[in-house]
């Protein structure tokens, strides 16, 4: 169900990427996204640990499977179905939270170097909301990044931010040996002999956690992990919420696809 971004070269998303600059790009604008089908058809969505607090209320949190798991909030139980945006990519519901990692799109920061300390402001060229448009932000004025720009590369740069500290956290859970094969089960009124159970993620280990001694459960608390650790059990019940949102949209178990 829930899996790492499986393009092992360019992050979920991005087709290719490129480094923003003037004497290339300095006529570009960039307009209001209107379409993103193939976000649509995308289930699981990276999330750090900033966002647990706003995510929890709308998806249930889980980590990826595999050696380095990583934070997901999930847009449904099954790949392909995604039960908060329309075909277009545009929320059904415009309350909704939307993860950073989408609204990212389709810029990042990058390293041109595996060795490069820094890291530089890139975006997807394949993506259409770029180009020499008559309307839309320009991206760069008399050569230099414009407002709207900088206002990208802040975002980017507490994305990465947040990241940072996303790893600091599933590094301590990982160490305390707190993650487990997760595994939910949910039962339908008119088969409650007959459970669907959803596999192939990760979440903590609940037993696990009560053996923690007293001072690491305080020191966790006075850097805040411990409130992580709790939104992402309680979010867990937001599986029989997706669950019911894909049977209402017709897309539960045994849906044609």
């Amino acid at each position: 169900m829930a899996s790492a971004a499986p393009n092992q070269n360019l992050p979920m998303f991005y087709k290719e990427i490129v480094p923003l600059n003037a004497t290339q790009h300095g006529t570009l604008k960039i307009r209001p996204v209107e379409k993103s089908p193939f976000i649509a058809q995308t289930h699981a969505i990276p999330i750090t640990v900033d966002e647990f607090g706003l995510a929890q209320r709308h998806y249930p949190i889980v980590f990826s499977i595999g050696e380095n798991p990583i934070p997901i909030a999930l847009m449904g139980l099954n790949e392909g179905i995604n039960v908060f945006l329309d075909p277009d990519g545009r929320p059904i519901d415009t309350t909704t939270y939307i993860p950073a990692y989408i609204r990212r799109y389709p810029f990042l920061l990058a390293r041109l170097k595996p060795d490069a300390e820094e890291m530089s402001l890139c975006f997807d060229p394949s993506c259409d909301v770029l180009g020499e448009f008559d309307e839309g932000q320009a991206l760069f004025a008399n050569g230099e990044p414009s407002e709207h720009t900088k206002g990208l590369l802040q975002f980017c740069e507490q994305f990465e931010q947040a990241g940072a500290r996303t790893q600091a956290f599933i590094e301590e859970i990982d160490k305390a040996g707190l993650l487990m094969e997760g595994e939910v089960a949910i039962q339908q009124n008119d088969k409650p002999d007959q459970p669907y159970v959803y596999r192939g993620f990760k979440m903590i280990n609940q037993d696990k956690l009560r053996e923690v001694e007293a001072e690491t459960i305080k020191r966790w608390n006075e850097i805040g992990l411990l409130p992580l650790i709790y939104a992402h059990l309680f979010s867990l019940d937001m599986m029989r919420v997706i669950f019911a949102k894909q049977t209402m949209q017709g897309k539960g178990p045994g849906a044609p696809n």
